[in-house]
Parts: C-alpha cells; structure tokens; sequence
C-alpha cells in the first residue's frame, strides 16, 4: 500500500477571528468587488491584513505538496477556478467562507511560507514540529522543480528578454488574474450556517471535527485544542486574562511534552519512546479530545451539556487533571508510576495500541479513586510480563467496538489479570483462565507472526522494529523495588537504607527505582 503524502499545513496564513464584533459598518456595496488579484494577498497589500477565518473553522492542513503544487500551477496557467466565498462583517473584516485552501496556498506560494517560515513562526509561537518542517520542505522543492517561486517570477520581470515562452505567459498573467468573488449577505447568523452548509456538501466535516468545532468555547474543547499544538496557534483562550493564558499555554505545553516527547523515529532504534506513538492529524486531534474527556470524566453523549467557559477556570481545571495523569504514567514526579510506554503501548513489532492507551487511563483513574496502588505495584513484574507476552489480547477486546467505548473493558480486563495474580495463578495461565471464563468475549491467544518464510529480500519497518525490540528488552533496566520496567524519562535514585534509618549517600547505597516506588511504596 502507498504511503500517503503528509499534509501541508497552511493554517497559520489566514488568521482566525469571532463573528460576533460589532462596529459601524462601513457604506461600502462589497458585492461589487468581484475578484481578488494576486497582489491583493501580499502583507503589504490593504486586504490581506483583513482577510480572516471564523473560529470555527477547521484547520487548513487538508492538502498535501501536490495537491498544493497543482492549484498554483493552475492559477498561473489561467485555468478555471472556483471561486471564493468571503462575508464582510461589521468589524471590517472579510471571512472565509468557503475558499480557505485556495487562498492559503496562494499566500504561502507568495510569502515562501508553507507552515516553516516567518508567518507560520509567529503563530506558532517558534514550535513547529518536524513533520510539519518536512511538509514544507517538500512543496517548496517540488514548487521550485516545476513552476517556479513566486519571488522568481517577481524577478523574471526585469528579465523578459531572456526568459522562456511558459514563464513569459505566466508573468503575464500574474498581472492580471485573480480568484473569483462571491458573497454571502446577511448578519453573522446567516454567516455561520452559510460556512456549514457549503462546507459539510463540498469537504464533509468529520465527526472529531465538528465535536471540536462546537465545543470551541467549552473547556474539554479549549484545553485540547490547547495540548494539540501544545499552548500555540489560534489562541480560543484570548479572552481570558492574562493570568489564564499564561496557565492554559504552561500546562499545555507541560502535557504535550510529557505525551509526545521524545519523538518516536521509525523503524524504531531505541527503547527511549513517546507515551504517544506516531498518528496522523486527524488522530491525534481524536486522541488528544478523547484523553481530555476521559480524564475529567465527560462522556462523549454530554458534551454538548457542558456550560461555555467564560473566564478560563474549568479550563484550567481540566488541564490541571490531564498534567496529573500524564506524570502519572511516566515523569520524574514523584508521583510518577513510570510506565514504560514500550510495555504498555505499542506491540512487539512496534505499532501503536490507541486502546491500551485509553485502557491504561482508566486504569489509573480506577486505582486513584480506590486508592489501590500498592496492590498493583505488588503484581507489577507480573502483570508487565503478561500483557507484554499477550500483547494481541486488547486489541481483540477494543475491535468489538470503539477504542474510547472499550476503555473500561480494557482496564477490567487489567483489573482481572492482577486479581489472577493475587489469588495465586501462575503468570503463565492467567490469560488462558480469563479465556475460559469468557468475561471479555471470544478472545483467544495468538502466536505471534513468523517473517522467517517470507519471499522479500528486504526488512518490512516491523521486522526491523521487532529485532529491535527483540534485543533491546532484556537490557531494560528494572525498578529494584517492583521489578517493573524502567524508562530514561521516570527515573529515580533511591536510598536501599533510608536516610532517617542512617543509610549514607554513597554508591552502595544506591539503587534505581520508579518515582513512586521510591517515594510512596518504600515510605
């Protein structure tokens, strides 16, 4: 199966902005504007600084190199282009309504920008992730190979002598095309049901997405939007104060750091691995959501029941139970059970399990509000050893649904494997009683998958993962309390004799451990 090509993310091109502004609307007849030139979005042109998205709209990271390649090329040869769809409002600005990928590509082409560069920069507040980086890069070459930049073509004009018949034509043309104007009358209501109804028929908004659309001004909505670009972008909570900002983008940046960190590079060549593997956008936006709703215990059915946040303190709130988890899982907090993401999350072969994720989080939520730890961190070395050796059991568990609904069958499947263990079943037949006792449905053990007898001559990403993986296990460090797994990003040195039992800061006396083991369990 082809690799998709990675998105180009344009959003940072058109700022976004509230409908709801109010001012003296200027006597103007806008419906007689009917097609915006070139120049007209270059930053020091009168429109482009005016030109906005609404706030709900959806991010501009649709298109990929070619696809963004092939729309400029388009333009420049003067074919037929839909055109844009843009609403005047009171406060003088002209949205989007249905046209943002067109124009974006058209002002990234302009300013070199491709989601890498100075506008891009600012809105990102300087974090741009690699993938982002390697997608810009990518158009840039292949717009460069085939039709040129745009400064070339700004060049090429005190050169028309000496350039060829194609590039003379399209620097013609650049003189006077433009993208045909249309435009949607009426208050900023009429607006917002303009922008959904041609969006949903043209480029069907997803399910995440309207969830996150609608929830823009609800705190499990502001707090996510907040983690997936971890406290940059569009800012949904500048109306708060500043103190709030400043909270909010702390706290988001601490959590996308403590899930997303360090980077996951394939195939995979170290056992120091993110929380959260490698998944697309549109994933990751679902992902990110669904760990906020999880954690501050909002089912999906209520979400829409959740008040708008107006001040920014349930937002805050949520993030503050997300940072808890996620140093929960694996930090240098104390109160850090450092789960090692390799045991818990991806499979032998290095994929990621989406479902173990959200089965681990329920998990911890469970042994908060049961205040049973300990009782876990007893069976630990146990426990690690089977869902590592059974590594194929959750997924079977979450495909008789949805990852997110099959949460809480994932941690009672958990909950069960330690209960096995207290009551004495060796580690080796805990998963075959379980399978007998028909609890979780008709799952069963499977071998894993032999590549030996493959007809390839070359490695697929998995096998290397899984020689990886193979090798890399048993040189793991474990915690010398609970003979669990170590991981680089949770780890602590504790005293074998403590200290208020005479017990010396020398080398003897050391030991590694988990945070918690050392600071709770010990204790």
């Amino acid at each position: 199966m082809a690799k998709d090509s990675p998105k180009v993310s344009l959003d940072a091109l058109i700022p976004r902005e509230a409908f709801e502004v109010k001012e003296q609307q200027a006597q103007i007849s806008w419906n007689s504007i009917d097609k915006i030139q070139i120049r007209n979005l270059e930053k020091k042109d009168f429109f482009y600084p005016f030109l906005r998205k609404p706030d709900f709209q959806r991010e501009t990271n649709e298109w990929d190199a070619q696809k963004i390649c092939d729309f400029i090329e388009s333009f420049l040869n003067g074919d037929l282009i839909p055109a844009v769809i843009l609403w005047r409002s009171d406060s003088g600005y002209f949205f989007v309504i249905d046209g943002s990928h067109r124009l974006s590509a058209l002002i990234a082409w302009i300013n070199d920008d491709y989601g890498d560069r100075q506008i891009s920069n600012n809105f990102y507040d300087g974090y741009i992730t690699e993938e982002q980086k390697n997608a810009a890069q990518e158009v840039r070459k292949l717009i460069k190979d085939k039709i040129g930049s745009y400064q070339d073509y700004e060049l090429s004009t005190q050169h028309l002598d000496t350039i060829d018949q194609k590039t003379l034509e399209r620097t013609r043309n650049l003189g006077f095309l433009g993208i045909q104007l249309q435009w949607v009358g009426g208050d900023a209501s009429k607006a917002a049901d303009s922008f959904f109804n041609i969006n949903q028929k043209a480029a069907p908004i997803s399910q995440t997405e309207m969830r996150l659309l609608k929830a823009r001004k609800k705190p499990n909505g502001v707090a996510a939007r907040a983690i997936m670009r971890s406290g940059s972008g569009h800012k949904y909570w500048s109306e708060f104060s500043k103190d709030k900002q400043d909270k909010i983008e702390n706290l988001a940046q601490e959590i996308h750091k403590l899930i997303f960190e360090p980077k996951l590079k394939n195939p995979m060549k170290t056992t120091d691995i993110p929380i959260v593997g490698n998944i697309s956008t549109s994933q990751k936006n679902e992902f990110i959501l669904e760990f906020v709703n999880i954690v501050n215990n909002i089912e999906v059915e209520k979400e829409l029941d959740l008040e708008d946040d107006l001040v920014g303190d349930r937002t805050v709130k949520f993030l503050i139970n997300c940072q808890k988890l996620a140093q929960r899982i694996n930090s240098i907090d104390a109160s850090s059970l450092g789960l090692h993401p390799l045991i818990y999350f991806y499979t032998y072969d290095g994929r990621y399990r989406v479902g173990s994720f959200y089965g681990v989080i329920s998990l911890i939520l469970y042994l908060e509000k049961t205040q049973s730890y300990n009782k876990f961190i007893q069976w630990r070395k146990d426990f690690e050893f089977i869902i590592w050796q059974h590594d194929d059991i959750v997924p079977q568990i979450v495909s008789k649904s949805s990852a997110v609904k099959a949460r809480e069958k994932v941690r009672d499947f958990y909950l069960k494997i330690i209960e096995k263990l207290t009551q004495g079943v060796d580690k080796r037949n805990v998963i075959k009683e379980i399978i007998v006792e028909k609890t979780f449905g008709s799952i069963k053990i499977k071998s894993r998958v032999n590549t030996s007898d493959t007809q390839n001559k070359s490695f697929s990403r998995e096998t290397k993962a899984a020689a990886f993986i193979r090798d890399a296990l048993p040189k793991i460090q474990r915690c010398k309390i609970c003979g669990g797994y170590l991981h680089s990003h949770s780890i602590s040195i504790d005293h074998k004799t403590r200290k208020e039992d005479g017990g010396l800061g020398n080398l003897d006396n050391a030991q590694l451990t988990h945070p918690y083991c050392n600071t709770t369990v010990k204790n």
